[in-house]
């Protein structure tokens, strides 16, 4: 089993697509990074060389990825935060921050939400 990068790559998919487990690596970075390495996308994980495992390694090295990425995405947010920007606000809210509609949608960010009534009660039938 490949460890790449502090993640257990997954030994029965191809490389170009156990590569994407890794924060930081989607598939058109995965491709170019096979290809300066020189290995074959369509090879299995478990069947990768040692040697094969230690030339991913070093080209990893050169990009952000996981816990380096993470920060500075948490760090950039922060910054937005503290500046009072709109974006900052939005995430604050933990809404949309991109110009998306809440209106309907975004249950994503905002999450399932309770319907509240108009406060009247309802008189009891006797």
């Amino acid at each position: 089993m490949a460890r790449i990068a502090g993640v257990d790559l997954p030994p029965n998919k191809r490389i170009v697509i156990g590569l994407t487990y890794v924060y930081g690596i989607g598939p058109s970075i995965s491709g170019k990074l096979l290809q300066a390495c020189g290995i074959d996308p369509n090879v299995k994980v478990k069947d990768l060389k040692e040697d094969q495992v230690v030339r991913l390694r070093e080209a990893i090295k050169s990009i952000p990825v996981e816990g380096d990425l993470r920060r500075d995405v948490s760090m950039s947010i922060k910054r937005l935060i503290e500046t009072g920007s709109y974006r900052g606000a939005r995430h604050r809210k933990n809404l949309p921050a991109r110009g998306q509609r809440t209106r309907t949608n975004a249950r994503t960010r905002r999450g399932k939400r309770k319907t509240v009534g108009s406060g009247r009660r309802k008189e009891e039938k006797t």
